[in-house]
């Protein structure tokens, strides 16, 4: 691993540990500089497209997920490890059901379910963008059949 101080190739492993469901933390120190630094390494999903609404196709990129989950979260008592933990887990699902092309709708889908269970205004913020909410009638209907029944966000 490449020393992100003085660029040497040499460093060690100080310790080790599970952060989620596909990565694995690394405390590392540089055996020429001695300074210590942290890496990350996941476990590499199979390269799946999304299907974008229009019928366009491009690759999955994590960072764009992460990127919005981390928006609608902002402000609330959510925190970056249970972001990670919720794209991860994500992730998984999509890797386990096998398939190269994923609608948008279907990944924005199950982002909702889980967004839901961290935190109801990351919720209504992450459905807003992700529904193109384009008037107040939206969020009222939206908020309306929340407070209807709460579980029918949840499925």
């Amino acid at each position: 691993m490449i020393c992100p101080f003085c660029t040497k190739k040499d460093s060690r492993v100080l310790e080790s540990r599970l952060t989620g469901e596909n990565s694995v933390r690394r405390r590392r120190e540089c055996e020429a500089c001695g300074k210590r630094f942290t890496t990350y390494e996941r476990v590499e999903v199979m390269q799946m497209l999304v299907v974008k609404r229009s019928g366009g196709r491009e690759p999955y990129e994590r960072e764009k997920l992460l990127s919005g989950v981390s928006r609608a979260c902002a402000k609330t008592d959510v925190s970056a490890a249970e972001i990670d933990d919720l794209v991860d887990s994500l992730e998984s699902e999509l890797a386990a059901q096998g398939k190269r092309e994923v609608p948008a709708a279907f990944l924005g889908e199950l982002a909702l379910k889980r967004i839901k269970k961290l935190n109801d205004v990351a919720y209504v913020r992450f459905a807003s963008v992700y529904r193109k909410f384009s008037s107040i009638d939206d969020f009222v209907s939206e908020l309306s059949a929340f407070q209807v029944d709460p579980q029918v966000m949840q499925d």
